[in-house]
């Protein structure tokens, strides 16, 4: 069954075009990698999907229902959960604070954050401001999954971390993953985000230019449209 059905997506950012026409889909219970070199419109995409920049053409379907025009609270309650770039964790509540301030009815719950992060656990009582960048990111995701979303939008979630850090941080991605949660991810490390992903879609300015397994996306494609 789609989950998310993308179908050509046209952002602008006042008279610029971002996007040209993105078109993709996520299954249920799939974890398909957004592609691309820097600012040919990953992040842009997403914000689309969660109508944090509208899209000004094109149609998102969710779950069965057309989204386009619904407000970004409304998508959230509809089952999607943002992972963004910068965390953006509240930063005077403390760590629980955040997390239940996101709770929503479902499988995860403060209990099974806390088993997939122990260090959140360690640092319950601490506000968000005090934590390393890795923590902050280990909150973010923790704070989306408590609203117990269909489909978990990661954001650059290992961008700029410690390697320690983005191994645990990609160790909880592939729990996360095992137990059959839909994803949609952005990441630039391919060792490791290949591996999870069960479909990729490859942007390049602003258009989707490439589909298929990660199987499938052999060393020319990569270099065509990912190498530096």
């Amino acid at each position: 069954m789609t989950l998310l059905a993308v179908d050509g997506l046209e952002t602008f950012y006042g008279k610029s075009q971002a996007l040209f026409g993105v078109e993709f889909t996520v299954a249920e219970g799939e974890a398909v990698a957004l592609m691309g070199r820097n600012g040919m419109g990953k992040t842009t995409t997403i914000r689309s999907i969660c109508h944090l920049t509208p899209a000004r053409r094109g149609r998102i379907n969710f779950a069965g229902k057309e989204i386009s025009d619904l407000a970004p609270h409304k998508v959230a309650r509809l089952g999607i959960g943002l992972v963004p770039e910068g965390r953006r964790c509240f930063p005077n509540l403390t760590v629980e604070e955040n997390l239940l301030a996101a709770a929503r009815p479902g499988k995860w719950t403060l209990q099974g954050i806390n088993a997939l992060f122990p260090r959140l656990a360690e640092r319950r009582t601490q506000p968000a401001r005090t934590l390393s960048g890795g923590e902050q990111q280990m909150l973010a995701i923790g704070r989306a999954l408590m609203t117990n979303p269909r489909l978990l939008i990661l954001d650059e979630a290992t961008e700029g971390l410690a390697p320690v850090i983005r191994q645990d941080i990609w160790h909880a991605i592939r729990t996360i993953r095992a137990d059959g949660q839909s994803i949609l991810m952005v990441d630039k490390t391919l060792s490791e985000l290949l591996p999870v992903a069960d479909h990729c879609v490859i942007l390049e300015k602003g258009k989707t230019v490439w589909t298929g397994t990660p199987a499938a996306l052999d060393t020319a494609t990569q270099e065509r449209f990912l190498g530096v």
